[in-house]
């Protein structure tokens, strides 16, 4: 994992962008340089255009999940997505392409050899997701113990990457029961620094319940270290493989003493520019889906058209939420708040799209503006359930430390919430977005959702 602006990336995720930006260019040039009778003065007319349609490409690749490490989708699922991405960057290719200083009869070749190539990345791509990782690729992980914690690695590890390779348990003298599988425990003959070596691990990852009275062999974990292999505590590993801080294995000594969290002036000033610029475009761009969304309201079930509802905001305020109303206006005609389900029977036809495509979030961009959301943060909750989560789930309150936004890490990151056990689950992902945001996260986490209102992921 490479840590880029506070967010870790796979390497494997770097090498297909820098795979997909290479691929899009080369053909580019290589197809100017083939049919130009002057490729010195061609090639850097088109490097533009070339380098547009690349980024254009890899934006649209990270939309649609193609460089989640982690994913669910069928093969088919995968193809679909592809040709959506064509349906997406061709018209725009072919726009670019006419900016190409070239003769008619050339620029339909390069138009040609472009689409060939766009099409040998989407085949590529659909390979990558569902072929396996390349050896050299792969990730060997050691885990230190053999107990509750360790199994709790193992299973996450075996479940959530496919790219990794559990090598096997290796036991704390003072740990008397194994809960993990005997198959998997590595022999206490040999020191834990010889076992590293001999079976090549990457990564060592500690995951005790008790540390003291001589639980950790620290020798030898600095001898692994100096080695160059990575050695990270359980909260750390998490957080690097599953972009969560998970409430099972972090203290709040490691949430005090550790990196992030970082809440300076000027990641204030320019998450507040990015956040005023981006609403007032959407809501230019929006504006005519937002007239269409009122109206059909309006005609379905009459007004009101937008619903206003309390919610809590950075440092506990309360201020109103806006969204088209979605729900009969009897909703919660006893005043009493209830998780959304699914399938629930208080929303509306028109409203049951509105949810499916997140139109029905449209109007926060207002709150946006006004400055009490961000695009991008925790999902805002309603007074009732944060005092009874707050009580229920520990650090629930940190996620208040930063504005709400309309979209988020959890959003993206995990299905619709209805329950403490979900907000639970969603937490963790809040918790990795609080101590680690910043633009270059924000900007990642808006392209992800784009990707999720394209697949009507997790609406309810």
């Amino acid at each position: 994992m490479i840590k880029i602006f506070n967010h870790y990336i796979h390497r494997r995720t770097l090498l297909q962008i820098f795979l997909d930006f290479g691929l899009v260019i080369g053909v580019v040039i290589a197809a100017v340089v083939w049919r130009t009778r002057d490729p010195m003065g061609a090639v850097p007319a088109a490097l533009p255009s070339a380098t547009f349609l690349a980024v254009l490409s890899l934006v649209i690749n990270a939309a649609l999940g193609f460089y989640q490490r982690v994913h669910n989708r069928s093969v088919a699922q995968s193809w679909a997505r592809g040709a959506l991405f064509l349906v997406l960057i061709l018209p725009v290719a072919y726009v670019v392409l006419r900016f190409v200083s070239l003769e008619a009869t050339e620029r339909e070749w390069l138009a040609l050899t472009v689409v060939g190539g766009l099409f040998v990345m989407l085949l590529h791509r659909v390979h990558v997701g569902h072929g396996g990782a390349a050896s050299i690729m792969r990730q060997r992980v050691l885990v230190f113990g053999t107990g509750t914690h360790a199994k709790l690695v193992g299973r996450t590890l075996q479940k959530s990457d496919p790219h990794v390779d559990l090598v096997g348990y290796y036991a704390s003298p003072n740990e008397a029961v194994a809960e993990v599988s005997a198959w998997g425990i590595l022999s206490p003959n040999m020191s834990l620094t010889d076992i590293a070596i001999e079976q090549q691990v990457d990564e060592i990852v500690v995951a005790l319940a008790e540390r003291r009275g001589g639980s950790m062999p620290l020798r030898e974990l600095l001898d692994c270290k100096l080695q160059g292999i990575q050695v990270v505590d359980m909260a750390t590993h998490f957080e690097k493989t599953l972009g969560q801080i998970r409430l099972d294995s972090v203290s709040a000594g490691w949430l005090i003493f550790g990196d992030g969290f970082s809440q300076g002036l000027l990641r204030t000033v320019v998450k507040r520019l990015f956040d005023i610029v981006c609403a007032a475009i959407l809501l230019v761009l929006a504006s005519p889906v937002i007239l269409v969304a009122g109206l059909l309201i309006l005609l379905e079930s009459g007004g009101p058209i937008l619903y206003l509802q309390e919610r809590v905001g950075r440092n506990g305020r309360l201020f109103n939420v806006v969204k088209f109303r979605s729900m009969r206006t009897d909703a919660e005609q006893d005043g009493k708040p209830r998780w959304a389900s699914a399938q629930d029977k208080r929303v509306t036809r028109v409203g049951r799209v509105l949810r499916k495509l997140r139109i029905d979030e449209l109007p926060q961009l207002f709150s946006v503006l006004n400055g009490d959301m961000s695009l991008v943060g925790p999902r805002p909750e309603r007074p009732y359930f944060v005092d009874k989560l707050t009580q229920e789930i520990p650090y629930f309150a940190v996620r208040q430390s930063v504005k709400p936004g309309v979209t988020g890490w959890a959003q993206v990151r995990y299905h619709y919430g209805a329950s403490v056990e979900d907000s639970a689950e969603k937490l963790q992902y809040d918790l990795y977005y609080v101590k680690n945001h910043t633009l270059f996260l924000d900007l990642v986490i808006l392209f992800e959702t784009v990707g999720v209102v394209l697949t009507a992921k997790g609406a309810q």
